[in-house]
């Protein structure tokens, strides 16, 4: 089947792109292998793949796919039988024209035909240089295409993301994804369910032995007298036939409870495994990208993947995929020196990078390992303390491990040059905060001179999270265990204040203590004087107690999504059902870090054993969101200095969950902010009823005149540009807006 008829048929074009996928991920990575190892066997599936390229590309009559394909043929078929030695010039050709099926696959059905038409030119030069090789004549590298070598990831065409689960006989069937998330949710509604039929069995334990009890008591009373034993001898015989028909039904109920839970649990765990996938899938073009980027540091790397069949959820391998290829570049960039440096210190001229995935403990330990030149913890020492995080005797006495914690704050890079890998402060923050989001942790290990390894600890899949249920204001709540330093159990003479402030020490370090029902914004509990339940929660730089009625349990919760309708609800990322039926609200760990900074510099604290709740300022309150800590504080500080009351956010989701919990008269806002950036955060406040009228000010480095528009519109009442920023600016704007303090 040919010509315009085949090409405009979607069909098969979404087939001829799903096989194009398969085929170019097997030579992405397969070229890559192969570049160490040219053997007949590492080449034979090579050649097999572009011979598939070639006739799916025929079939559906895409002709310079079949000129791409059969060039590509050509060069794998003389090296697997000898006749060419592929070289790094013959591997750079075989890749780029790769990339060019990988950009395809990557596309709607319909811009299939166009893109190949667009890019005739790069085609026709790179099935020429193909052909080039096998004729002997000098190879001459075209001009770059203008498709682009395709990411990591894989698919990037935004279409809707599918599964495939593994059948027994290792076929596969597509499944949409949200499908998916709805039969595990079923099935993990089935299992709670299951499990709560146990209250069930034990409640009928409960009548039965009352009924044993009632059954003694009528026997003494018959016993005791001919005329009551008269009349007690019907009733009598009614409670055997219900003593005798709960025996049977308790026996059975109990076998019945058994195989439900048995039955329910298998069906869970069916569909976490449909879930699960091997952790290669998330490693497509890793490789590749590895090989690149030595290239062009002129570096040479040998990558190991090892646990490729390690199996992880789907979406931990999505969450992940970003902070290893992040670690990646730094091991590529920061670790591996150069030959020349490598052979001086005594080292093979080729760096190792090694990729590995287990399962230990029920988590997934992901090791990232290179051989390089490790991370000199005397030079962080001293760029810990330049940059003004600890002072000079503090930073001496940090340990290693300590040291290392500072890596992955927002900003700090211990680079000494900006490049377009590293330098700029930015991938190792994303890798704590993406770890951290999936309920995860980091951490390094190093040798200077010898090597680094990261260190990454990820649940196995976010379906299920282990927590720790407790007590708010008499409502259950979890809080997932990973995120808890510890928990504490103190009495009020551990407790001690200052500056109005409580807080406890724990191993000579001050831990400040909060009110859950503060830092949840819920209303304050006259407390007694017995011990106090205090979590220990932290971020990356902040380290607090959270104070709660009573800890109950520990327990593994079936995570359930909250309905997108609701928005974000501060403080609480998810729900779940207890295994007696009862509803349980998820907290989220780094929102209420994010309250309780907030309250600690408002400083308006209740008191752990108390709950007086401090009078409220008559002067005019003002909320500053900025993620900046430098311009926040300044505004902060102008402010303050003139008499208002600040209360200051670090982005704009922090912004809104702030004025969910107090009143303000003003909020002065930036625009570029991670979460939720500030023309979506006035937008929001400007369509709330109880906050439409609250004048905002947005203060932003941006003075192009649309997007002083742009705020404009979206409700902001002022816009104020940095550039042009004072403090008698400032303040004159903001008493324009609500008057003197």
């Amino acid at each position: 089947m040919s010509g315009p008829d085949s090409i405009e048929d979607l069909s098969m074009l979404d087939l001829f792109r799903m096989e194009v996928e398969n085929h170019g991920r097997v030579l992405e990575s397969g070229l890559v292998a192969a570049e160490g190892n040219p053997s007949p066997a590492a080449i034979e599936p090579l050649m097999r793949a572009a011979h598939s390229l070639k006739g799916a590309s025929r079939i559906v009559g895409l002709n310079r796919g079949v000129t791409l394909a059969h060039a590509m043929e050509d060069v794998l078929s003389a090296a697997q039988h000898g006749r060419r030695t592929l070289c790094s010039k013959d591997i750079d050709l075989l890749l780029r024209s790769t990339d060019i099926f990988l950009r395809l696959a990557g596309l709607d059905t319909a811009a299939i035909p166009a893109c190949l038409e667009e890019n005739a030119e790069a085609i026709s030069a790179l099935s020429q240089a193909l052909s080039a090789i096998l004729s002997g004549k000098p190879v001459e590298a075209p001009a770059p295409a203008a498709v682009a070598p395709p990411e990591p990831a894989g698919r990037t065409d935004g279409t809707p993301k599918e599964s495939l689960p593994e059948k027994a006989d290792g076929s596969f069937v597509r499944v949409q994804a949200e499908n998916l998330n709805r039969l595990m949710g079923l099935a993990g509604e089935c299992l709670v369910q299951a499990r709560s039929v146990k209250q069930f069995s034990a409640s009928l334990l409960k009548i039965k032995n009352w009924q044993q009890e009632l059954d003694g008591a009528l026997e003494q009373l018959q016993n005791s007298g001919a005329m009551a034993g008269e009349h007690l001898s019907e009733p009598q015989k009614h409670l055997e036939q219900i003593r005798d028909l709960l025996a049977v039904h308790s026996e059975r109920f109990e076998l019945f409870s058994r195989r439900l839970e048995h039955s329910a649990g298998k069906l869970y765990d069916e569909v976490i495994a449909s879930r699960m996938r091997p952790f290669s899938d998330g490693l497509l073009g890793f490789p590749r990208m590895v090989r690149d980027l030595a290239q062009e540091l002129g570096k040479k790397i040998s990558f190991r993947i090892e646990g490729e069949a390690t199996r992880v959820d789907r979406d931990i391998l999505e969450q992940i995929e970003s902070p290893l290829i992040h670690l990646l570049r730094n091991a590529i960039d920061h670790g591996i020196e150069s030959p020349d440096e490598r052979t001086t210190a005594g080292k093979p001229a080729e760096g190792t990078i090694v990729l590995e995935a287990r399962h230990r403990s029920g988590m997934l330990n992901i090791r990232i390992h290179d051989d390089g030149r490790g991370i000199d913890p005397e030079q962080l020492r001293r760029k810990i303390v330049a940059r003004g995080y600890v002072a000079e005797d503090t930073a001496a006495r940090l340990s290693n491990a300590e040291l290392y914690d500072f890596l992955f704050l927002p900003g700090f890079s211990t680079a000494g040059a900006v490049t377009e890998l590293s330098g700029r402060g930015v991938g190792l923050d994303v890798v704590f905060s993406k770890c951290q989001r999936v309920g995860g942790s980091v951490r390094v290990e190093s040798q200077p001179g010898l090597e680094t390894s990261f260190h990454l600890q990820l649940p196995l899949t976010l379906s299920v999270l282990r927590t720790l249920l407790v007590s708010i204001s008499g409502e259950s709540y979890a809080l997932p265990l990973t995120r808890i330093d510890r928990i504490l159990t103190v009495s009020p003479d551990e407790l001690h204040s200052l500056d109005d402030r409580q807080f406890i020490t724990v191993n000579g370090e001050h831990i400040g203590i909060v009110t859950a029902q503060q830092a949840m914004n819920l209303p304050p509990q006259q407390q007694d004087s017995a011990p106090s339940c205090i979590a220990v929660i932290s971020d990356r730089l902040n380290l607090y107690g959270l104070a709660v009625d009573r800890f109950l349990s520990q327990r593994d919760l079936v995570v359930i999504p909250l309905d997108p309708r609701l928005g974000k609800i501060p403080t609480v990322s998810a729900g779940a059902i207890a295994e007696e039926g009862s509803p349980v609200l998820i907290l989220d760990v780094d929102d209420l870090v994010r309250s309780i900074n907030s309250l600690v510099t408002q400083g308006s604290l209740h008191k752990v054993g108390g709950a007086a709740e401090l009078p409220r300022t008559a002067r005019k309150r003002i909320l500053v969101v900025d993620d900046s800590l430098t311009v926040r504080e300044v505004e902060r500080k102008l402010l303050e200095n003139s008499g208002y009351e600040v209360v200051a956010a670090v982005d704009g989701v922090d912004g809104w969950n702030s004025l969910q919990r107090g009143t303000f008269d003003l909020v002065v806002s930036d625009i570029d902010m991670p979460r939720m950036n500030g023309i979506e955060l006035v937008r929001r406040i400007k369509n709330d009823p109880a906050l439409k009228n609250l004048p905002v000010m947005i203060v932003s480095y941006k003075d192009r005149e649309e997007d002083r528009l742009l705020g404009l519109e979206a409700g902001a009442n002022y816009y104020l540009t940095k550039s042009s920023f004072h403090d008698q600016t400032l303040i004159t704007a903001v008493k324009d807006l609500i008057g003197a303090p």
